[in-house]
């Protein structure tokens, strides 16, 4: 039988078919997510724009345009992304050539995911929303600034966020180490808010 576990640097074995909560690490997200390139690498700079970069970005724009959503959901955009540090980035296009079975592992390994930090498996409907509307900008905004788009492809695409959304909200590249360790720093930051 094939094996379907991925052994992590922390030493749990996940297993990508039946995940449990019990063998998810922060750090093992973190460390990930801080290696796997978004846009397929295609974007402009001297390090790849890391998931866990553009994570940190979607839970900040979730927090400018949601002040007053509970800490628990902006966690939950931070961790929107998570199963991609086991399943990799695909953009879009690939992910709907894969079809649905990529959607059901991705699926498996949030609710995982949520449950290991105290989120409910299945977050509710109108927060996946608003959390999709902050990717969204941040996708406007990445494809802008670094992967080669003009503000009128990324519009047809991603839409057309107002100013006041993105101001003083700037693409970063750092090198993975300070990439994960923001990303660990912020998830410690809301899981003390949470209590």
């Amino acid at each position: 039988m094939a094996r379907a576990w991925q052994r992590m640097l922390s030493g749990r074995r996940l297993d990508l078919l039946d995940p449990t909560p019990m063998d998810i690490e922060i750090e093992d997200i973190a460390h990930g997510l801080a290696f796997v390139a978004r846009w397929n690498g295609q974007t402009e700079g001297d390090f790849a724009y890391s998931v866990a970069e553009h994570s940190i970005l979607v839970e900040a724009l979730f927090s400018r345009l949601y002040p007053k959503a509970p800490a628990k959901w902006r966690l939950a955009a931070l961790l929107h992304d998570a199963p991609e540090y086991v399943i990799g980035d695909m953009i879009s296009p690939v992910k709907a050539a894969v079809g649905p079975g990529y959607e059901a592992l991705d699926e498996r390994l949030i609710a995982a995911i949520h449950i290991r930090f105290g989120l409910p498996a299945a977050i509710p409907k109108t927060v996946k929303a608003q959390i999709k509307r902050a990717d969204k900008i941040s996708a406007y905004m990445e494809a802008t600034q670094i992967a080669g788009f003009t503000p009128e492809e990324a519009r047809k695409f991603f839409g057309s966020p107002k100013a006041e959304w993105i101001e003083g909200f700037d693409i970063t590249l750092r090198p993975p180490i300070e990439t994960r360790k923001a990303f660990t720093a912020r998830h410690l930051e809301l899981l003390e808010q949470i209590g």
